[in-house]
């Protein structure tokens, strides 16, 4: 055992020494580099066309901006459209008015050359460079993300300047000053260290998800198994005759095997060593466990409820509270979401929205007045319910559209917002797993009427559609020809 031991501490201490050599190495490289040089622009030329830019502070800004190697800016505004190639402007506008810009041989820019371009109501930025000064895409779309905060702003003045400034500090830039050579080293010196690290942090957040899914799974799942006797009771009163009733009593008959499925999966679990729960198919069985006891657990409060709402039973006041309280505290958050910018929709798409919360309120608060007088069965008032649901989900879809139309640029856009907004009502609906609702245990394809996954939804939306229209451009268009000179564009 000792003899492991110092083995164990000598291995430690040998990678401890090669991360160390790693880092005294390449900050030998670095100190051993060439200085390198600070060079401003050999000349700046500005075409503002679109009469957006404050040449009393640009010029003088873009005097004093630093260059690795001598290079000519140049800076291009339009005023556009959204639908417009800024590529293929830019080259339109350089073979009218700058032929200089382009190579002899007319299919590159000319040497020596940075262009800066901004179409300020088409709202696009563009980069474009001579052969001997060109950078990754990667790197021109940096230098575009540099300037879109400034630019979404309207800052058009301090956005030039920032990417003219982001341009200057990668084009010719020397080797051992890029980012990868500044951290390579301290890299190279950890990665040995950081690989163990890494696997023993996996392992570590995989036994915490597989404890949190099986905490979580046996709440549910005790919940359940102290009140199987009474929900079986429940069930067994529950007219078959009703509409609501047969449509719950189908989701009973699978009750008793499922939760001996449950069981079985527990006392599997329980069992396992920390090494067992560490693997991936653990923590993936762990969370079937818990969705399996929450989908149970929701399932007897809603037969309870459909027992006591249906027999009119002492508790049926208590059980319809329960059964309209989701969508009355959703219609609650209906005014904080259309009073954000990013999801007001349409003025149209609002007001109806917000009339059919008024009267969803209405129709909610008849409903239960018609069950305490006896002027409505259970199920007139559970269809009256689900009637609300209904509309109050047509009504937020109507909208949605609107939100997504507002921002959307074209059908690809629109897709891809619904497609997130269709994606968060599924991880909505997948993480309640009915929470006690008869409606959802009869009609588990209604509407999912949340405003939290609403608002979660476009947001991503908005992430999604923003990303996209981040990533470069790089074609001139059907008039460029053969012009294959480097240089990209992307919105803001």
């Amino acid at each position: 055992m000792r003899g492991a031991v110092r083995a164990l501490m000598a291995g430690g201490a040998a990678l401890l020494l090669i991360a160390v050599w790693a880092v005294a190495a390449s900050g030998v490289l670095l100190v051993s580099a060439p200085a390198a040089l600070a060079l401003p622009p050999t000349q700046v030329v500005v075409e503002d066309t679109a009469g957006a830019l404050y040449r009393p502070q640009l010029d003088p800004a873009l005097a004093r901006i630093s260059f690795y190697e001598p290079t000519k800016v140049v800076v291009f505004t339009r005023a556009g459209a959204a639908a417009d190639n800024l590529n293929e402007e830019v080259l339109r506008y350089a073979r009218a008015n700058h032929p200089e810009w382009i190579s002899p041989d007319g299919q590159k820019w000319a040497d020596g050359l940075f262009i800066f371009a901004l179409d300020t109501t088409g709202r696009h930025v563009g980069t474009y460079f001579g052969e001997d000064r060109k950078v990754s895409l990667d790197e021109q779309q940096a230098i575009q993300d540099d300037t879109k905060d400034l630019f979404r702003a309207a800052q058009w003045t301090d956005g030039t300047i920032a990417g003219v400034k982001s341009a200057a500090s990668r084009i010719g830039r020397p080797w051992y000053l890029s980012p990868a050579a500044m951290i390579g080293g301290g890299i190279a010196g950890v990665a040995v260290l950081g690989g163990a690290g890494a696997w023993a942090g996996v392992r570590a957040w995989r036994r915490r998800k597989f404890a949190e899914a099986l905490s979580s799974g046996d709440r549910s799942y005790s919940s359940v198994t102290l009140a199987l006797d009474t929900t079986e009771l429940n069930a067994s009163t529950i007219p078959a005759s009703s509409s609501y009733g047969g449509l719950v009593l189908e989701r009973w008959e699978g009750f008793r095997a499922r939760h001996r499925e449950a069981t079985r999966l527990r006392d599997r679990l329980t069992l396992m060593t920390p090494r067992e729960r560490s693997r991936s198919a653990s923590a993936k069985e762990a969370r079937k466990y818990e969705e399996l006891a929450q989908t149970l657990d929701g399932l007897d409060d809603a037969i309870a409820d459909t027992n006591a709402i249906l027999n009119r039973g002492s508790s049926w006041r208590s059980a319809w509270q329960r059964q309209t309280q989701d969508l009355t505290g959703e219609l609650d958050g209906v005014d904080a979401m259309l009073a954000a910018k990013t999801t007001a929709g349409t003025p149209e798409s609002a007001r109806a929205l917000e009339s059919g919360v008024g009267l969803a309120r209405a129709e909610i608060e008849r409903l239960g007045a018609g069950l305490e007088d006896g002027s409505l069965t259970p199920e007139a008032a559970l269809d009256g319910l689900k009637a609300q649901r209904e509309r109050i989900g047509a009504l937020l879809g109507a909208h949605a559209e609107a939100v997504i139309d507002e921002h959307a640029k074209n059908q690809k856009e629109r897709d891809l917002m619904r497609g997130k907004l269709e994606a968060s009502t599924r991880s909505w609906r997948s993480t309640h797993r009915t929470q006690g609702s008869i409606l959802d245990v009869a009609y588990p394809q209604l509407p999912v009427i949340s405003i939290v996954s609403f608002n979660s939804g476009i947001a991503a939306g908005y992430s999604a559609v923003d990303s996209a229209r981040s990533s470069s451009s790089t074609g001139y268009g059907s008039s460029g020809g053969s012009f294959s000179g480097s240089g990209s564009s992307s919105s803001f």
